[in-house]
């Protein structure tokens, strides 16, 4: 028999060690993240960008083209044609702004969530069958790690947008 290895703060990777390893390990998950999603708008007949505004239109409700333009962080006249190829698709449909009737809103269309719903069951499923595996603590780290992180993302993509990197 061999004796058994006990746990020592040696033996414990440093928390510096371990900030190397989350920040080593995102790349590679957010990699297939976007495979998935280029995937999904490929199958969808959108191109990614196309996909991004559904996401956007999904989390934050209703919003004009220019609006759409800021969240995705397109030129005017890309996203005329982002609207135009998810109007084609099924996926949005025009609708006039109830508080003010000049104004045109694009929604996603029922047809265009539940197609976007079926494309990500198989990943939603095995995303709840993965964190049924965490206790309620641990998930909530995981809601907080999310959190911040998204955070963070989004103030490097205001901050990226914001600086003429001169080429």
């Amino acid at each position: 028999m061999t004796k058994k290895h006990e746990d020592t703060s040696a033996d414990r990777p440093t928390k510096e060690s371990l900030i190397a390893q989350v920040i080593d390990a995102l790349p590679d998950w957010i990699t297939h993240l976007i495979q998935i999603n280029s995937l999904i708008a490929n199958q969808m007949g959108v191109v990614t960008n196309d996909f991004h505004c559904l996401h956007a239109l999904q989390q934050d409700g209703p919003a004009t083209a220019s609006t759409l333009a800021g969240r995705v962080g397109l030129t005017p006249g890309s996203v005329s044609r982002m609207i135009d190829r998810l109007d084609a698709a099924d996926c949005i449909k025009r609708v006039p702004d109830p508080d003010d009737r000049r104004r045109v809103l694009i929604e996603p269309t029922g047809q265009g969530l539940e197609r976007i719903g079926a494309y990500y069951a198989g990943l939603t499923a095995r995303t709840h069958e993965d964190l049924a595996a965490f206790d309620d603590e641990q998930l909530r780290t995981l809601l907080r790690f999310i959190e911040v992180f998204r955070r963070s993302a989004v103030a490097e993509v205001g901050r990226l947008r914001s600086t003429d990197s001169g080429e």
